[in-house]
């Protein structure tokens, strides 16, 4: 019987072909967690009178929210993670010498790869589906179970199969298309579901587009979103493991069968789609760049970064824009890499220099902005354009501000402007 590919990756891990709906326990690749949801994780593990990790070698801590401390109470909550990864020599650990924001990190390190399953204590886990693993969040107790046992149950989801066709258009990325995806399905249209992305769209994104088009399938429900692996995946992962030296284990790369069973195809045309920008308060309160255009909406604050688009080529199409110019003076642009490395990139590429003197602040790699935890905290009744994967009420700050989703060159523009602006025009 055909398969998809997520059904591929689960048969491979325990031995025997499994399917849809089944219920089954797998060893687990790598198990992240971050300075937020590890400390329950530990409290849970120490509980339960455990000593020992079952897979020290696929177990991460990644201190990315509130780092450096933005008060006592994160850094006392640091502090249990960094006692708990000294205390068992945790191979990666990543801490303020070595930061990024996990989901930009792990692939970057080489630590995630094309078929593994990888569970994380952060929704946004699902990124590392654009290397063709499994890859989705879980709560604290669920990554203390892995931490004890190696492994973790699942039921495997049903798959929507997402095709792209056409070719992407100027100023549109991985970004829109998940914006797209998200405002025909809703933000629970993919509930439990597998979302797979495929088509000739798709052999044309980079794998930075593809990361930011993973990332956001938590906003659909989806359980993960995927991409089988192709030239493209391979390559990057060539790269990082001549970055690192190696790999922490060789990819196995899966596809899905041409006839493998789907309980949805949707179809979207790339010649088509513009810019989209979410609305407050939904991500799926998606609209046309043209619209909001029209729709004439100042900002005060606006933001590129976070786990969905704090990569460099979010950077450098910033910087394109930017190049010259200066950013209204009503409006703060934040600008925060998504690791160290991609920092350090941006500077050697003269990126950081244009976006420093257009206006913007640069950041360390930090989730604070996108959580509203710090670094760009939003006031009374103010808008932010930004990057990040939720505009839900009060995501950034105050109950009565709002956020409106969108790429790194919207926001760029925008910043310019003073207003949600076309980066076309």
């Amino acid at each position: 019987m055909s398969q998809t590919i997520t059904e591929k990756i689960f048969s491979h891990h325990v031995g025997s072909k499994v399917y849809a709906d089944e219920i089954i326990e797998t060893d687990i690749d790598m198990v992240i967690g971050n300075d937020i949801t590890t400390p329950i994780s530990i409290k849970e593990f120490e509980k339960v009178g455990a000593t020992k990790l079952a897979k020290p070698d696929n177990f991460s801590i990644v201190m990315d929210h509130f780092i450096p401390a933005k008060d006592i109470a994160s850094a006392n909550q640091a502090r249990i993670s960094r006692d708990f990864a000294l205390k068992h020599d945790l191979k990666y650990f990543f801490d303020e010498r070595d930061m990024g924001i996990e989901h930009a990190l792990m692939p970057e390190k080489g630590l995630v790869v094309s078929g593994d399953v990888i569970i994380g204590a952060d929704s946004h886990t699902c990124t590392h589906g654009a290397l063709g693993a499994f890859s989705t969040g879980m709560g604290s107790t669920d990554l203390a179970y892995a931490m004890i046992t190696g492994k973790n149950w699942f039921k495997i989801p049903q798959s929507i199969k997402v095709e792209f066709v056409g070719k992407l258009q100027d100023m549109v990325s991985g970004k829109d298309l998940i914006l797209e995806v998200i405002r025909i399905l809703g933000v629970d249209g993919a509930l439990y579901r597998a979302l797979e992305f495929c088509g000739e769209g798709i052999e044309s994104l980079s794998m930075d587009d593809r990361f930011s088009l993973c990332n956001m399938a938590i906003e659909s429900g989806a359980k993960n979103g995927i991409i089988a692996p192709d030239s493209i995946t391979k390559a990057f992962i060539e790269d990082m493991r001549v970055l690192n030296g190696k790999l922490r284990s060789e990819p196995i790369f899966h596809q899905s069968d041409n006839d493998a069973k789907y309980i949805k195809h949707i179809v979207i045309d790339l010649n088509a789609l513009d810019p989209v920008v979410a609305y407050p308060f939904l991500p799926s309160n998606g609209k046309s760049i043209s619209q909001a255009k029209q729709d004439r909406i100042a900002i005060q604050q606006a933001f590129i970064g976070s786990c969905t688009n704090g990569r460099l080529s979010d950077l450098r199409i910033a910087s394109e824009i930017l190049n010259g110019k200066k950013i209204d003076k009503k409006v703060r642009l934040i600008v925060t890499p998504g690791t160290q490395r991609i920092y350090k990139l941006a500077y050697e590429a003269g990126y950081i220099q244009i976006l420093l003197d257009a206006g913007a602040l640069v950041s360390n790699p930090t989730c604070g902005a996108c959580l509203g935890g710090y670094m760009g905290i939003l006031g009374d009744n103010e808008r932010c354009i930004s990057t990040t994967n939720r505009n839900f009420i009060g995501r950034m700050g105050a109950r009565s501000s709002e956020v409106y989703l969108a790429n790194a060159a919207v926001v760029a523009q925008s910043a310019i402007e003073g207003f949600i602006a076309d980066p076309r025009s």
